[in-house]
């Protein structure tokens, strides 16, 4: 169910407060350009500045419009495994396919604690992608680690944002080969892919949707040659939306092709002219803009 390209949705604003009619209309341009899911409600969808009542509320919005024609992979991380626990239940209510946990930021668990942190979330009875992403959360969950908890039925993937694509062999031996292994970085997609992986949780997939889903069909029908022509196109928008916080770029993209507006929540901010400029030209490669 959960391969190709899942654009990690941005959460549109309007003065403010979540823009509700906006975010339906995202939902149905996404399956009308070709993306195979949705994951609202992670980091790019600016999950540490919504309130809790915003979080379910976007997540009972995208699976009521999406209505089953692709899946919904709903943010549920926490640092705290109460809170966790809440929002992967609150996403099982809504409907959601499967949910997405971080692992925990800032209290640093040992692999230990991972493993009780992960099972907690997995006995809601949802399916679990597990989100690695050392980077960010400094925790690196282990291949090891990963594959105790692969025993756990519920715990079916993972969105893996290492960037390093020895990974994906490493937690084949770990979690088997049918363990859901998802890119959680755009530039190394059609490495990751090329490793033995089945897709990508994709920033740059809310300006360019169609681009990615086809990228990613290309590259799991392993036409390698083709897809190097695809990120031909796509390389420079990747980088250019990564210049400053990945979702504002992805926000002032999708304002040019008049979606969204480029509206954050602080503490992120607009972004500086040079980086408009750098995503404008970028599109124009690609072929989104004339």
């Amino acid at each position: 169910m959960f391969k190709g390209s899942l654009p990690a949705l941005v959460t549109p604003f309007s003065n403010g407060k979540v823009d509700v009619d906006t975010l339906k209309k995202l939902v149905n341009w996404h399956v009308e350009q070709g993306s195979h899911g949705l994951v609202p409600v992670g980091t790019t969808g600016e999950s540490p500045t919504l309130t809790h009542e915003e979080h379910d509320q976007v997540v009972e919005i995208v699976v009521k419009e999406a209505a089953g024609r692709i899946p919904v992979i709903a943010g549920a991380g926490s640092n705290n495994t109460a809170e966790t626990v809440r929002l992967v239940q609150a996403a099982k209510s809504a409907g959601a396919d499967a949910a997405l946990v971080v692992t925990p930021y800032y209290n640093k668990p040992t692999q230990r604690g991972l493993i009780a942190h992960f099972m907690a979330a997995a006995d809601c009875g949802l399916p679990i992608i597990i989100y690695n992403i050392p980077p960010r959360s400094v925790i690196d969950m282990t291949p090891e680690t990963m594959g105790e908890l692969a025993k756990h039925e519920m715990i079916i993937g993972v969105k893996d944002a290492t960037a390093d694509l020895s990974r994906v062999p490493k937690q084949r031996m770990t979690c088997g080969p049918d363990f859901i292994q998802l890119s959680g970085e755009d530039a190394t997609a059609l490495g990751y892919n090329a490793h033995g992986g089945l897709g990508c949780i994709s920033v740059t997939a809310n300006i360019a949707p169609k681009l990615l889903a086809e990228f990613q069909e290309t590259t799991l029908a392993g036409d390698y040659a083709t897809a190097l022509t695809q990120l031909d196109r796509l390389m420079p928008l990747h980088e250019a939306v990564f210049t400053e916080p990945g979702l504002v770029g992805a926000k002032y993209g999708m304002s040019l092709l008049g979606l969204c507006s480029e509206e954050v929540r602080s503490p992120l901010t607009g972004l500086m002219d040079g980086t408009k400029e750098k995503i404008r030209s970028a599109m124009v490669h690609a072929g989104l803009l004339n």
